[in-house]
């Protein structure tokens, strides 16, 4: 079974096909297609190609399953006997997405 290394959103993915993975928010429709461009590494088997920085004419194409929020992730400052506390709260947008093929 082949995989790749696909860069997005400033991270890098190790996938193969049907692998369903959170990115960050892209512009697209829930049902669209998506294709990644920066493939770094393709591999299938004992067949490695690595991309210097990345492997020309490979793409990984997508299915846009979701977008949504992550979980809250509370942020809080706190300077001991100096009354000071201060709290904030983030969550994360993000996109859900299945790999449905690998070309190369």
């Amino acid at each position: 079974m082949s995989y790749a290394v696909i860069k997005t959103g400033g991270r890098q993915f190790r996938v193969q096909q049907g692998d369903v993975l959170r990115v960050e928010l892209l512009p697209a429709e829930e049902g669209a297609t998506v294709t990644f461009n920066q493939v770094l590494l393709v591999g299938e088997g004992e067949s490695v190609t690595v991309g210097a920085p990345i492997v020309e004419g490979a793409t990984v194409s997508a299915t846009v399953r979701k977008h949504g929020r992550a979980d809250k992730v509370r942020i809080i400052k706190f300077r001991r006997r100096k009354h000071h506390k201060k709290q904030q709260g983030h969550r994360q947008h993000f996109t859900e997405v299945e790999i449905t093929g690998i070309n190369a």
